[in-house]
């Protein structure tokens, strides 16, 4: 099984001067979730090399069993510490991709024709996609093969416009992923804020916010067989 995971190279956050990128969990648990289950791991950005990590996932209020793991985990750091570049990895290599959030890939990633081709191809072939957070951004110009957004119709979740309000980044993102899931033609739902939710439909597999990273990628898993 060769899973893909794709992560942000964008670092700022808007015109705030403050720092952003992917968030620790939900790249940690994902990759575990993958590893022990034999997976081979490929890890890819727009820019390559080591993506920012957003600074608040790295508070201690943030941590989870899985960031633990992967601060004691020198492969693994190794692994994120050197992403290929995303224009040079292909969809025909790979089983799945797992896109984590974060702030970062509303700037980067949801504007990314490659990243863009890339899941059209994934869908084209009949591969699961999987998004968790802020990462369902990544499917804001994704079409289908009729020419209509991928999410029009389908079952989808990701972070809500109140857990946006209640990070007071409402003003500062380019985007809210709620509003655009809806705006797409999505059938978009949700739980409470901050509660794991995991929506699958078809070959795509969202997630609300960091709580969901973990089941989001067992759900992948699950696809997979």
């Amino acid at each position: 099984m060769k899973m893909l995971m794709i992560l942000t190279s964008h670092d700022q956050l808007g015109d705030t001067g403050k720092k952003t990128g992917f968030w620790l969990e939900e790249f940690a648990a994902p990759y575990y979730v993958f590893k022990d289950a034999g997976a081979q791991i490929t890890v890819a950005s727009p820019h390559g090399g080591k993506p920012p990590l957003d600074p608040k996932s790295d508070d201690p209020s943030a941590q989870t069993d899985a960031t633990q793991r992967f601060k004691n985990d020198p492969a693994a750091q190794a692994v994120l510490a050197n992403t290929q570049r995303l224009k040079e990895v292909s969809a025909a290599d790979f089983d799945a991709v797992f896109y984590p959030g974060g702030h970062g890939p509303l700037w980067d990633l949801a504007e990314d024709s490659t990243s863009v081709a890339l899941i059209e191809a994934m869908f084209a072939a009949g591969k699961p996609v999987a998004a968790v957070c802020h990462a369902p951004g990544v499917l804001r110009h994704v079409k289908s093969a009729d020419g209509k957004p991928l999410v029009q119709g389908k079952s989808v979740t990701g972070f809500t416009n109140t857990e946006e309000e209640a990070v007071g980044l409402t003003k500062v993102v380019p985007f809210l992923v709620e509003d655009m899931l809806k705006k797409n033609g999505s059938n978009y739902s949700k739980a409470d804020d901050w509660q794991p939710y995991v929506v699958s439909d078809g070959l795509l597999i969202t997630g609300q916010n960091p709580a969901s990273s973990e089941p989001t990628a067992k759900a992948l898993l699950k696809i997979l067989g």
